[in-house]
């Protein structure tokens, strides 16, 4: 396993972009999935008007009519890019400090990919709690985000659409939660990552922590 390379997995909203840049300030690497797959869908996000969609703004809402098509063409972009890492991480130095900022839906890219990760760096988990999970469904409905369902999404009778995703987000933060866990090398807990203090040293010091003690 490769201390300096690093790959952060988690909810979309679970911090990995944060604790990527700061690490990439700390002069890792930084490859950011969710970048690279908006610069493959490129010509899909572009308005008649010349401006770009964002990502999230593209994908929509899972019980918008395009949505289904658009949760596949991401995803299919999203394992284009990671085998691209990949090949770069199986090539590179092994003291080079490379982060890889994956998405949430990472765990939908199959074993091989996820396999890689785990034979090309160490898979570090952003644990989010349950209790924080209306805050976070809150953001998503705010300013949504490329998420991926995989037909957690359902519509009850009479429900609004705001109540159906109320209803089954947590069912996809449950589903997530175990897939995560089956496939991290470390985890790092929500409460120790926003202590008050907590920087990207602390960071860093917590996953060597974690991976000596599994080698010990």
């Amino acid at each position: 396993m490769t201390v300096m390379h690093l790959s952060l997995i988690g909810m979309s909203g679970s911090g990995k972009t944060h604790w990527s840049t700061e690490l990439a300030e700390l002069g890792f690497l930084r490859f950011c999935c969710d970048e690279l797959i908006a610069d493959k869908l490129a010509p899909e996000l572009m308005r008649s008007d010349g401006t770009v969609l964002a990502l999230g703004e593209w994908m929509g809402f899972p019980y918008e009519p395009k949505y289904k098509e658009r949760e596949y063409k991401y995803l299919a972009c999203e394992i284009e890019v990671i085998g691209e890492i990949l090949g770069y991480l199986s090539q590179s130095n092994p003291g080079e400090k490379v982060v890889v900022d994956t998405t949430g839906s990472v765990i939908y890219t199959g074993k091989d990919i996820l396999e890689g990760l785990k034979s090309n760096s160490i898979v570090v988990h952003l644990a989010t709690p349950p209790e924080v999970k209306e805050r976070m469904l809150r953001a998503y409905m705010d300013q949504p985000r490329p998420v991926l369902w995989r037909e957690v999404f359902s519509k009850k009778h009479g429900e609004t659409n705001e109540e159906a995703l109320a209803r089954c987000y947590p069912h996809l933060l449950f589903s997530r939660q175990r897939l995560y866990e089956q496939h991290a090398d470390v985890t790092i807990d929500y409460y120790v990552r926003n202590r008050k203090g907590f920087g990207v040293k602390d960071f860093l010091e917590e996953i060597q922590s974690q991976t000596s003690t599994q080698r010990a």
